[in-house]
């Protein structure tokens, strides 16, 4: 079933779905892993500069994993041109792979997306998306790392 945009403010005002598994690891584990600008924007929910990444034109085959747990998160059959500057999709791979959360910082309120499995900031979903959802989920390319179809 896809989400709608009423879905997303259930989830968000309600509980998020339950994820098939958990990672959760210390900050010192995190920054371990990864790069000093992935650990800004995925564990301090940073944002990346728009169109700093090629990942916004690349419209191949495959899935998106989140770069923290390698939890698939996107599908490219459902990534499409947004023009702003970020990966844009419709939909998550399924329900239950995304949590939403209030976000009223900076003078907005939108409502931020976070790996159900471990957290890691994602970016926001905004309902000025392509129908049929009208879902824009607005991520950063960093958050993110591709996975070649086989």
């Amino acid at each position: 079933m896809a989400l709608q945009w009423i879905d997303i403010l259930k989830f968000a005002n309600n509980g998020n779905p339950k994820p098939d598994r958990r990672v959760e690891k210390s900050e010192a584990e995190w920054k371990a892993q990864l790069s000093p600008e992935q650990f800004r924007i995925t564990r301090l929910k940073g944002t990346e500069r728009a169109h700093s990444s090629e990942m916004c034109s690349l419209f191949e085959p495959g899935k998106y994993a989140c770069i923290c747990c390698d939890t698939l998160l996107f599908d490219s059959e459902e990534k499409f041109q947004s023009g702003t500057g970020w990966p844009s999709f419709t939909q998550p791979i399924i329900n239950n792979a995304i949590a939403y959360h209030k976000d009223k910082g900076f003078g907005m309120y939108r409502i931020e997306t976070i790996c159900n499995t471990c957290d890691a900031h994602l970016g926001h979903v905004f309902q000025d998306g392509p129908p049929p959802s009208g879902l824009r989920y607005c991520i950063n390319a960093l958050a993110l790392k591709k996975i070649k179809e086989m």
